[in-house]
This record gives C-alpha cells, structure tokens and sequence, in this order.
C-alpha cells in the first residue's frame, strides 16, 4: 500500500480541488440583470434552469422558415483583455463573431448561448464578461438565453480565460441570400471596421508586443488612443444594420470579413464563373493596420489575408440599388462605399481578388 502518512490530514473537498461552486452562484445572481435586457418576447423561463427556451411558434408567420446558426469564439483577443483587465467589451466581439455570420444569409438573430471558461471564478469578472454579450446581443436584436461558466483549476491559471457562442435565426425560403443571386455588374458595397475586429491577434500580439515590445499603455502615433485601447476595440456588430438593408434595397449577399481577410471572405459567396474585383483605392486602412505592417515588416499580402484592413462587411446589389444602399447605410451611421463590383470569372483562379494601391 502507499505511504500516505505524509499527507494532508484535511479533508478534501470541490473548493480545495479549485472549483468554488459558491462564486459560480454569485456571479450568477450577478450576471442576471445583463440577460434581462437581452429577452425577447419568444424567450420563456429565466436564467437558471437546464436549458433557454424559444417560443418557435412564433416561426409560424413564415411560409418555410430556415433555420441559420452558428458557432465562434473571440481568439486571442482574451489575453489583451485579460492584461489590460478589462472585461466588459469582450462580449461584444463574440456575439458579432457568431451574429454576423448568421445574418449573412439574411436571417434575422434570435437567440445565442454562451460558454466561459475560467481558470478561477472571479464572480465580478464574469459577470463583466457576461455584461458585454448581452450588450452584444441587444445590438444584434438576439436573446441570450443562457449559457455556461466552467472553472477549470490546474488547466488554466487563475486569471486565464475564453469564451464561446453559439446563436440561431431565421430566414424565408425564398429570401435566403447567397450565391444564386449574384450577377455580373452587381456592385460591392464595403463596410468600414470599427478596427482590427477579434481575427489575426496571435500576429498581432507576435509583432507588436513579443517582438517590438511594445507597451499596451503606450501612446502610439496615428492611433489617438493606448494601443491597449486601440487593440481591445470591440468587434462592430452589423446584424441590424444588414437586416435594415435587405429591407430597403435588393441585396444579393453578404459576407462577414474575419480570419483570411477580405478576398478570402468574399470568394466563399461569389458562384462559379464569376469574379469579385475589389479596388483598394476606394479606402485607406487605419493606422493600427500600417502599424502592424510596419513594425512586422509583414507583406501586404500577408497582412490582407490575416487581418480584414479596414471593412468588416461586405454587401453585394445591384447596381441600380447602390444609391438606396449607400443612404439607408449612411442613416443607420454606418460608413459605407462602393469599394468594386462583379464580373466574369475569365481568367481568375479564385472569386475575388484586391486591385490597385489603398488610398493615402
């Protein structure tokens, strides 16, 4: 038998073993007042039982509803977030990773879970995080109906931690987008970023902080702001915005600019036999964009295939429907423009491809 009369004589418990099931409870009770701005009316029940529930009778308007969902994380992006110690923007860049993707196919967003895992349950940070995705989920029109906060001592270190999503929406048969729709002559209309959005942080944490050394307080040329404050800059979340166009204007499809940039993006909802031109002279990237290409000495094929340069969403009309576009894009406060269109595939190895030198 082993020699156990060197151990502890203290009795073992969940909490000594690091799990503290009383601070997943507060952070809870903490949390429950964020959700509550996020119900929608479909939504029954509250925060705490076994799963959220959704009232699909309301589905019942639509002649053949589709059900759209998804799943993502934020990234690298935590460990920004987690240094600067800040907690309460995070969320925003999760519901926009999952949200925006479904609103692509022009399915309005109903509902999203979450998950959290934390290396130590600090009831005040959870419920920041927790604050931020439901902030999310109110700019993206979406319930939260619950979620999940793991503590996983030993894994991750106290103040280590990610988070997760998954949502769902809704779509009419008949006005699902994508592909089909699109035709030679359409325009593209880009979106402007509100930054570096939550892709391409593991090269940009590479570059700017491993290698430059680069202080996440430091006041930095062109940015007007810390670069920790530049770099923690939530993710803009489209979905309504989106949704307001397919109402005014004709639109095609969308496609939501994250990891493998914009040409990347674009091609996966550009058919066979056509090609997406994008002119990079329609727009000038931000400074946080020359930043990382600068002192990375990073290729700006490298750069445009990691990081989404300055548009965070794309939307493909027609071309007589560019105008109504651009204004129901301008009214929402979205900056928005004709950044090329849609031509024949020719020649093109892939769907989409950047042309000329970016303005300025």
């Amino acid at each position: 038998m082993p020699d156990t009369t060197g151990a502890s004589s203290a009795a073992a418990s969940y909490k000594t073993a690091g799990v503290d099931i009383e601070a997943g409870d507060r952070a809870v009770e903490l949390m429950k007042e964020w959700v509550k701005k996020t119900r929608r009316p479909e939504v029954l029940g509250g925060l705490g039982g076994f799963a959220g529930l959704f009232d699909a009778s309301a589905l019942k308007n639509y002649e053949r509803p589709l059900l759209a969902s998804a799943t993502d994380g934020v990234g690298t992006k935590v460990d920004i977030a987690r240094q600067l110690g800040v907690y309460d923007t995070i969320g925003h860049d999760l519901v926009a990773m999952v949200m925006d993707d479904i609103v692509v196919c022009g399915a309005e967003p109903l509902f999203m879970t979450d998950y959290i895992c934390v290396g130590k349950v600090h009831p005040e940070r959870v419920a920041a995080i927790v604050k931020g995705i439901a902030e999310g989920c109110v700019l993206a029109g979406c319930a939260l109906v619950g979620g999940e906060t793991a503590e996983h001592p030993g894994l991750l270190g106290a103040d280590d931690f990610d988070v997760a999503g998954a949502g769902t929406g809704v779509v009419e048969a008949d006005r699902l987008l994508g592909p089909d729709r699109i035709r030679t002559g359409d325009a593209v209309i880009a979106m402007a970023s509100s930054g570096l959005h939550s892709n391409g942080y593991s090269l940009v944490r590479h570059v700017l902080l491993n290698e430059a050394g680069l202080a996440l307080d430091a006041h930095l040329d062109g940015l007007g702001r810390t670069l920790g404050e530049e770099l923690l800059e939530p993710t803009k979340i489209y979905s309504l915005d989106c949704l307001a166009l397919t109402r005014t204007a004709e639109v095609h499809a969308f496609s939501h600019v994250t990891g493998g940039g914009l040409a990347a993006n674009l091609a996966r909802v550009i058919p066979d036999g056509l090609h997406a031109v994008v002119d990079r002279s329609t727009w000038t990237p931000g400074a946080i964009f020359d930043l990382v290409g600068t002192t990375g000495r990073v290729e700006r094929l490298e750069l445009e295939k990691t990081l989404n340069m300055g548009v965070g969403m794309i939307a493909i009309v027609p071309e007589e429907s560019t105008d109504v576009a651009l204004t129901t894009l301008a009214d929402r406060g979205v900056d928005a423009w004709v950044a090329g269109e849609i031509t024949d595939r020719g020649d093109h190895a892939t769907g989409a491809a950047l042309v000329g030198d970016y303005a300025g």
